[in-house]
């Protein structure tokens, strides 16, 4: 498939945005347990709108892969039976809960205030942590699913699909979480990134697993069983006329085979290995700009994985148009 990059910044954004979030809200329970020392409420104040902020920029970049943007609200029509609609509709609703978690660590609200009557302090943002947390979740459901469901797209239509996207967002967004903690909350530093470990190691064995599974894949079609011959070897010499078209375009991703194989590596060093030994020096260091890097590092990774993620995608159609003269 063709990786549309607008796409690409879609998915990592939010799946930052997602991690992020659900890395201050799990220190909040933390805390609440007091497995954690008690944090300002400006940290999550300041926190959600980091959060919010990467959310946004997903919605944003997806905008530039529409035909006609005015439009957009349509693609939420369908949420009986499409996982795009499904995102399209949770996506929002996210984004409100942050906003609202946010606003209420800002005011400090209690379920007191609002009516609920409680034997002891209730704190109002862990219920709205709480529902945010589940949408979170949720819209890495719907986003993993939007690809996963596609059946006729082998290398995707598989349960790792859905857990590689949930994980990489957790990694990346609990990466980014430790870089937030040093310059606020530095005793949660040691927290965070121990959570980044667990969730980058795991992704690294979710992934690597999906490389190899891809590699073994057996097509269901072949260019035989496509026009009906059952000759050993057929050699496609035209596609029928003499220039690319939107099937070449779209379908393909058109790069040399030396930079596909490259970018599967580049993105196995930048996702693991380098972001690991960052932070690990990083939190050794107590150094912010080491940890940033880290970040920085491991989300340029994301860029390159989630381009192989779709460029390895080899749509049945391309059967058909292997060759343009």
């Amino acid at each position: 498939m063709h990786p549309a990059f607008s796409v690409i910044f879609l998915t990592t954004l939010i799946g930052t945005g997602q991690g992020f979030f659900l890395a201050l809200y799990t220190e909040q329970v933390y805390s609440m347990v007091k497995l954690l020392p008690p944090q300002p409420a400006s940290f999550y104040t300041l926190g959600s709108v980091i959060a919010l902020a990467f959310l946004v920029a997903g919605l944003v970049a997806s905008f530039f892969h529409l035909g006609h943007p005015e439009r957009a609200w349509r693609s939420a029509a369908r949420w009986r039976t499409s996982w795009l609609s499904r995102e399209v509709i949770v996506l929002p609703a996210l984004m409100g809960a942050v906003a609202a978690y946010g606003l209420v660590h800002y005011y400090e609200w209690d379920l007191n205030i609002i009516g609920i009557k409680t034997s002891a302090h209730g704190d109002l943002s862990l219920v709205v942590g709480a529902g945010g947390a589940a949408l979170a979740f949720l819209l890495f459901l719907c986003t993993g699913m939007i690809y996963a469901c596609i059946k006729f797209l082998q290398e995707w239509a598989t349960w790792l699909t859905v857990v590689n996207y949930t994980l990489f967002g957790l990694a990346s967004g609990f990466l980014l979480a430790t870089a937030y903690a040093v310059y606020r909350a530095p005793a949660l530093m040691y927290f965070y990134g121990g959570w980044t470990v667990v969730a980058t190691l795991a992704v690294l064995a979710t992934r690597v697993v999906s490389l190899i599974r891809n590699r073994r894949l057996k097509h269901k079609s072949t260019i035989q069983t496509a026009i009906g011959v059952r000759h050993a070897r057929i050699v496609q010499k035209s596609q029928g006329f003499m220039g690319g078209s939107f099937n070449t375009r779209d379908f393909f991703h058109g790069a040399a085979p030396w930079l596909f194989r490259s970018v599967k590596w580049i993105f196995l060093v930048l996702v693991f290995p380098v972001p690991l030994v960052l932070l690990f020096a990083g939190m050794i260091d107590r150094s912010a700009t080491l940890i940033t890097s880290a970040f920085v590092v491991q989300y340029l990774g994301l860029l390159a994985e989630r381009w192989f993620f779709f460029a390895q995608a080899n749509h049945p159609q391309n059967l058909y148009y292997q060759t343009i003269s």
